[in-house]
């Protein structure tokens, strides 16, 4: 059997090494942390388990979908029957996002837009514009990357209130980025896949249990039934062309292939000769940071498993209280976990200031939060939770096979296609591991 190591055990590696074993080949994966998951991953406090963010996917995230079939943990989450997703206001308007179960796509949510109370009757009537100029452009155009997503809807009848409302809800979510910066590119990606070619296409998933058991728990089992050895709380010191890998206080490694499944901020450190190939641009890529604020209360204060919020400094919040182990702890009491995307402006806050803006805004969204005693507050912060998508981004993500020589490179920076996501993480590990095998394109693993 050919001998290949992985290094890197979130998403990306986790995925390319079941994809090797899966296909014959002998395969070590090397992860410096104790644990695997890489940044979707669950740490305790005071006897809850705590997600360090919220992860979501959509029905079209083919790939993720394949991972949790692959791990077992499909039982682990949850996926809606139909795209609901609740939006709130701080002066008490509201609307959802529903789509019908029996129109075709881009008509799926015609309804829900035409009533869509967090706008204006006259901001609502721009809506169709935008959509259907979406609509037409192909996500594999790479001139679209020198454009934003703002400029683009700006200058198709979006004002400010119809991107800030509708339009920065889902991408501000998924680009972590403001529109204004966003990448076009990656912006057609979402809308056209996610939400404007299929009905069913943007039914969201999120875990139903803490990250960790998805993630480190069910993958560390079907890596280990796999035949993987994972050496988890393994320093990988550097990874050379050729195949040798060193690993602190262990003999170095010799391999037949290596999959890098850094993120872009590690893997030059790790890995000095890509700076002399074509990935050295990503170096260039830069990232964004998401900031978590999570909150305890006494007693349960919304019935919404989660909701997106217009006008407000939180972005999107989530009920975790069954996932955390609260309500077999405190029966009774509920805890939310608000999400802030394209956190520049928040990442270096002390707690303090961002818990005394976020929990009484908590309260105008949610108004019986407000009567409700706070019993824990605290703060979570991904400094590079993505890289940053903006325009002129998709030049520097390097392909699966543009590394130093005998080096694959998988993470949701590579080129993929898609976001910085859960899905474009399982999408290169797989990619990786069909190149490292060698298999002709017509037998490499295709998702939908």
């Amino acid at each position: 059997m050919s001998a290949t190591v992985v290094v890197g055990g979130g998403l990306a590696g986790i995925s390319a090494a079941l994809r090797l074993a899966d296909l014959g080949h002998q395969v070590t994966l090397v992860e410096k942390r104790p644990r695997l998951g890489g940044a979707a991953f669950s740490f305790t406090r005071d006897g809850l388990s705590v997600d360090n963010g919220q992860h979501v996917f959509l029905r079209c995230c083919s790939a993720y979908r394949w991972l949790l079939g692959r791990i077992d943990a499909e039982d682990h989450v949850v996926l809606q029957p139909r795209l609901d997703i609740p939006v709130l206001a701080p002066d008490g308007s509201s609307a959802r996002l529903r789509r019908s179960a029996k129109l075709p796509a881009p008509l799926h949510l015609s309804a829900a837009l035409s009533r869509y109370g967090v706008l204006a009757p006259a901001d609502r009537a721009r809506i169709p514009r935008g959509a259907l100029a979406l609509r037409r452009l192909d996500p594999a155009d790479r001139s679209l990357d020198r454009d934003t997503l703002g400029a683009f809807l700006r200058a198709h009848g979006q004002n400010t209130a119809t991107i800030d409302a509708l339009w920065g809800v889902i991408a501000t979510a998924t680009l972590n980025l403001d529109p204004d910066e966003a990448s076009l590119a990656l912006a057609a990606k979402v809308f056209r896949t996610g939400l404007l070619d299929s009905a069913e296409a943007a039914d969201i998933g999120y875990a139903a249990a803490p990250l960790g058991r998805l993630h480190d728990e069910a993958a560390a089992k079907a890596l280990a039934d796999a035949g993987v050895e994972v050496r988890t709380g393994t320093a990988v010191r550097s990874v050379h062309p050729g195949g040798r890998v060193e690993i602190e206080g262990l003999p170095a490694l010799a391999a037949e292939a290596v999959i890098l499944a850094l993120p872009h901020s590690e893997a030059f450190g790790v890995a000095p000769a890509l700076a002399e190939t074509r990935s050295a641009r990503a170096a260039d890529l830069g990232s964004s940071p998401i900031v978590n604020v999570h909150v305890v209360y006494d007693r349960k204060v919304t019935d919404l498993p989660f909701a997106a919020a217009v006008r407000s400094p939180v972005q999107w919040f989530f009920d975790r209280t069954e996932s955390s182990g609260l309500a077999a702890q405190r029966p009774g009491a509920q805890y939310l976990a608000v999400t802030i995307s394209a956190a520049d402006g928040v990442i270096d806050r002390p707690a303090k200031d961002v818990l005394g803006q976020i929990v009484p805004e908590l309260a105008r969204l949610v108004p019986p939060a407000a009567r409700a005693d706070v019993l824990d507050s605290f703060v979570t912060r991904e400094r590079r939770a993505t890289f940053r998508q903006d325009a002129g981004s998709w030049a520097k993500r390097p392909g699966t096979s543009e590394g130093p020589d005998g080096i694959q490179l998988a993470g949701a920076w590579t080129d993929t296609g898609w976001p910085d996501t859960m899905e474009s993480a399982v999408r290169s590990g797989v990619a990786a591991a069909d190149a490292a095998t060698g298999l002709s394109p017509d037998k490499a693993m295709e998702f939908d």
